[in-house]
């Protein structure tokens, strides 16, 4: 029998990969190519090119092929997973009409939508007024409509960043169910476009004819055309199957497939995620995302400002770890975990509020802030404090999505770069209170998508049976007891309730500097 290989192509904030796995899970051979995530010509605004990232996924393809003796012709298939909620739009000739808005672009518009008085009624006895207004406000098809109102006559399609990278190898308008997440009329419930009747459809100026057509995960979206086998060196005629976003294919990767389990990311976003096949809401109004396995829900919490705070570290006070990492050819990042140990758990009473930014259901006057000062702390306490802070903040999130779906996690998978140090690892497990696991596969996104590769060949008949023969559990980290219990003191009798004292204070602020 001739060997079954999988390309999955993981189209990231920070970088494109492109890595062959086998059918036991096994990364065969990887290309990274780092990306501009993008740029920006006004203050809010982050853009970037399609075409730069599909000439970056030729690229990363193109590269991998010089890196392995595998043969194309092992490859079987090919699954796309790419950041969320990044739209492109293109003219009737299927090119893209001005730069792709990216998830991380903060533009918004003014106006409310046009609803009669008996839909605004409605809306606002069922308390979802302010959700409708804000889905209006945060639509890039609003922003579109206003301030380029030519280009956007000439908006044929509307479509994500996953269906524009599907639309490259395939030539077809098609996209996953499980990597429609953005600002779109979307029924989340039930996983398909929304009705024509919905209130959706009133909230933007997008129509059905703009929108792709939607596939369940593990289904083909196509084939690799010719010409899309000449840019990229993938075999012709191989199917593309559908997986993911990002988040949904990790938290596939790492095993997580019901509400047992699950997946905490420590990525620039910080998220945790769990799998459930009922549709429920973490935060009132705030949608469960569908998940790769058909049919089911990610409920997610998610700290806007996750481990990025590591690079605005780095830039702010790391000029020592710049330098020697600059000598000794390594990462900065690679050296803060000196900084870790050469502090005690608490920080010697340093606390850190890690809101940066604010995130879903948080209010919008939301600050980050360090307290509890004294002359002993350093530059090392604030950055264990800030670990910290980005953990307590975590642990909050886990307590509400154990609220939410109605038990305690038995087991939780880590994922994502902040996963690889050891040191955050085991301050996770004691802050958490519990064992945890580091996931086996550094690139989980890419290892979900090619799970959904196996199921769409029939490699495996389901994605539950792919799920136990393609990811492995990695190292497990066990809570230290005298740090566990000083945690959960320091959670329970400051940090919990930090944020709620601290508000009226950073409604002051946001006042006076606007």
């Amino acid at each position: 029998m001739s060997k079954q290989y999988l390309l999955s192509i993981d189209n990231g904030t920070q970088s494109i990969r492109a890595i062959i796995f086998d059918k036991n899970g096994l990364e065969l051979a990887k290309s990274t190519i780092p990306i501009t995530p993008y740029f920006s010509t006004q203050a809010g605004w982050a853009e970037q090119d399609p075409i730069y990232f599909w000439e970056s996924v030729c690229k990363a393809t193109n590269t991998l092929w010089t890196q392995t003796k595998i043969q194309k012709s092992d490859i079987k298939a090919v699954s796309v997973t790419t950041q969320r909620a990044t739209i492109v739009t293109l003219d009737d000739k299927g090119k893209p009409l001005r730069p792709a808005i990216s998830w991380l672009d903060l533009r918004k518009v003014n106006t409310k939508p046009k609803l009669n008085f008996l839909q605004s009624s409605i809306l606002r006895i069922v308390g979802a007024k302010d959700f409708v207004d804000l889905l209006h406000q945060n639509s890039e098809a609003n922003w579109l409509e206003q301030y380029e109102p030519k280009k956007w006559k000439l908006v044929k399609r509307f479509i994500l960043l996953s269906c524009y990278q599907n639309y490259k190898l395939t030539g077809a308008f098609k996209d996953s169910v499980a990597s429609t997440v953005g600002y779109l009329p979307f029924d989340f419930r039930n996983q398909r476009w929304a009705e024509n009747k919905s209130f959706q459809w009133k909230t933007m100026p997008v129509t059905h004819d703009m929108l792709p057509t939607l596939v369940e995960a593990g289904e083909a979206l196509g084939h690799v055309t010719p010409e899309a086998s000449v840019a990229t060196g993938i075999p012709e005629g191989i199917p593309v199957i559908a997986s993911g976003s990002d988040k949904a294919c990790e938290v596939l990767g790492t095993g997580c497939i019901d509400n047992t389990m699950a997946n905490l990311s420590f990525g620039s976003l910080a998220t945790i995620n769990t799998s459930s096949t009922k549709y429920l809401e973490a935060l009132k109004f705030h949608p469960a995302y569908p998940g790769v396995i058909p049919g089911s829900f990610n409920i997610e919490m998610m700290l806007q400002r996750g481990f990025w705070m590591i690079r605005w570290f780095i830039k702010e006070l790391g000029d020592l770890e710049r330098q020697t990492a600059s000598k000794k050819n390594v990462s900065p990042e690679s050296l803060l975990n000196a900084l870790v140990t050469s502090v005690p758990a608490g920080s010697d009473g340093l606390i850190l509020q890690p809101y940066w930014s604010p995130s879903n259901g948080d209010k919008e006057e939301t600050r980050g802030a360090i307290i509890g000062f004294t002359e002993i702390h350093t530059r090392a306490h604030i950055y264990r404090a800030m670990i910290e802070g980005i953990l307590f903040a975590m642990r909050q999130r886990k307590e509400v999505l154990e609220k939410t779906v109605g038990n305690k996690f038995e087991k939780i998978v880590i994922s994502g770069g902040g996963s690889q140090s050891d040191e955050i690892m085991q301050i996770t497990a004691d802050i958490l209170g519990m064992k945890i696991y580091r996931s086996k596969v550094y690139e989980a996104s890419s290892l979900g998508a090619a799970i959904a590769s196996a199921v769409g060949i029939r490699i495996y008949p389901n994605f539950e049976s792919a799920v136990k023969g393609m990811v492995k559990v990695g190292t497990e980290f066990e809570p230290n007891e005298s740090n566990k219990l000083l945690y959960n003191q320091i959670y329970e009798s400051i940090f919990k309730n930090l944020l709620d004292d601290l508000q009226p204070t950073y409604k002051k602020i946001k006042s006076l500097f606007n």
